[in-house]
């Protein structure tokens, strides 16, 4: 029994660099040509392997990504410029009928670039772990004298006054939500990163690095080839992170000082970034989000997530607390977000900023309660440690003893070992102790992009076991009843819980189930661009 498809052939143009002449053949099939039928046999020249798609009219070729990951649009995902320059074209295709047999239909392919959203819906299979949404950035790390003045006048002349002289490219990290994708694909997790940037050497350099760490990019445009690109607007986001002789830090970009989101000429999503949204397991956005794009984008997305069974993590951040009191588009946005999410991390401070409670466990019921979808709820603690609450449980893991450098990224690379443990479906005080040593481990460096930890400095943390435990902390901590099922707290020494206290779960044995799981985490490979 067979059926009639339609098979793209694809071919390159000489500057194409994702095509390869190494004949992969795939055999005799036939051909129905005029009346008759030829038997031809059909070779497709990629790079990498080819995955075909039969379960619809269109059989499409894909290629795999040095890291295994299937891209579902090789002209955006692999290499964001290419679509805008209208005057090339990477693929040339052509129609030609092939009599196929029904039973090779393969479930886990899909079609190729720009398709409809009704194709987009039929697509089921999530081999992207992590896509993050927006807030990609360059840092520009300086130490200063002093800190920028409050003022927002003098704020922006400061900054300003910084712009009229770019420092050197050994200044320059990526920023924002790289953070986390970096950290993630250090643990071996496949990552996008969904986000603007611009067509000059700081958007350049971003891409380079994502490239380097194995991280694919879908670039948010409205696809108008009458924008001009050139304009401010479109330029790539630029962070001044300032460190004075006391370590501490100030933060200044445009963002600062507009009104509205720095990519407010954004309105919809387009079908490359639905896609991405529909392939990955997880959609992180943090509150800094909302300084690039509007909460109708950002809100859109978060529906189109639902819509189509991907897990939400939310940290509203230092923004949490504006957001709260800002425009009612803002508001509401923030409100879904709270309530639509699996996965809220919070900062104990901005946990009891958005409920008014004290106390982080009741806080973090609070929130867990007024969630429609709602799992976990992280409270980050700092040096203390973390807590996850759930409806039945709640889970604590002090963290772990370093010699902090710079806490820049720390929370970042926190909500990646978070991902990690959620896509991994680890016990939740495993989940709680690799995000600790994760954090942790980035707090020795200096800076966070290409700096956040490494896995290597991650298990050597694990494997120091070195807690900082603070009994009387977490002992008046867990002093009340939470109306839980079970209470967990990670320590250095096994002790059975009871009515009164908690389970105790020692570190070595989280330390040897966790190993041989990031002993198998794959070296980071860059995508073929």
């Amino acid at each position: 029994m067979q059926q009639t498809l339609h098979v793209a052939l694809i071919s390159a143009t000489a500057k194409s660099n994702s095509l390869h002449r190494e004949a992969t053949s795939f055999g005799m099939f036939t051909l129905a040509y005029g009346l008759g039928k030829v038997f031809f046999p059909i070779e497709f020249w990629m790079q990498n392997q080819a995955a075909i798609s039969l379960k619809s009219s269109l059989v499409s070729i894909t290629p795999r990504t040095n890291n295994g990951l299937l891209s579902p649009y090789p002209h955006t995902l692999l290499n964001p410029r290419l679509r805008r320059n209208s005057n090339y074209s990477v693929l040339n295709c052509t129609g030609i009928e092939i009599p196929v047999p029904k039973q090779r239909l393969n479930p886990l392919s899909f079609c190729n670039g720009s398709v409809e959203d009704e194709k987009l819906k039929a697509i089921g299979v999530k081999e992207i772990d992590v896509a993050t949404l927006g807030n990609l950035c360059v840092d520009i790390v300086l130490n200063v004298p002093k800190l920028p003045p409050k003022p927002l006048d003098q704020r922006q002349a400061y900054m300003e006054k910084l712009s009229n002289s770019p420092p050197d490219k050994k200044y320059w990290e990526a920023g924002g939500n790289c953070n986390m994708a970096i950290a993630a694909a250090r643990l071996g997790l496949r990552c996008v990163t969904l986000g603007h940037v611009g067509d000059e050497i700081y958007g350049n350099f971003l891409l380079d690095v994502l490239r380097d760490e194995g991280i694919s990019m879908v670039e948010m445009d409205e696809q108008n080839d009458v924008v001009d690109h050139s304009r401010a607007a479109y330029k790539t986001l630029l962070c001044w992170v300032l460190v004075d002789p006391l370590q501490r830090h100030g933060f200044c970009s445009r963002a600062d000082f507009s009104k509205e989101p720095a990519f407010n000429w954004l309105s919809k999503l387009s079908n490359e970034v639905k896609m991405a949204i529909k392939r990955s397991k997880i959609i992180f956005c943090n509150g800094y989000g909302f300084d690039e794009l509007s909460p109708g984008i950002l809100v859109s997305s978060l529906e189109y997530a639902v819509e189509v069974g991907t897990s939400i993590f939310f940290d509203p951040g230092p923004r949490g607390k504006s957001l709260v009191s800002g425009t009612p588009e803002e508001q509401i946005a923030l409100n879904k977000f709270l309530k639509l999410s699996d996965v809220l991390l919070l900062t104990s401070e901005e946990a009891e900023s958005l409920t008014g409670i004290a106390n982080p466990i009741m806080a973090g019921q609070e929130l867990l309660q007024k969630g429609v979808r709602t799992k976990w709820v992280i409270v980050k603690m700092g040096p203390k440690g973390s807590i996850l609450i759930t409806a039945s449980s709640i889970s604590c893991a002090p963290a772990f003893k370093v010699n902090v450098m710079d806490t820049v990224g720390c929370g970042d690379s926190f909500v990646a070992a978070v991902a990690f443990g959620f896509i991994h479906n680890l016990p939740l005080v495993n989940t709680l102790t690799i995000a600790n040593a994760v954090g942790a481990a980035t707090a020795m460096g200096c800076g966070a992009g290409r700096n956040v930890a490494t896995l290597k400095q991650v298990v050597e943390l694990m494997t120091g076991l070195n807690l900082n435990e603070d009994d009387k902390f977490w002992d008046e901590l867990l002093n009340g009843d939470f109306g839980v099922q079970e209470i967990t707290l990670l320590t250095k020494m096994v002790m059975n819980g009871s009515k009164i206290q908690p389970n105790h779960t020692s570190l070595p044995k989280v330390v040897s189930e966790l190993l041989p799981m990031l002993e198998c985490t794959p070296k980071e490979q860059a995508f073929a661009w």
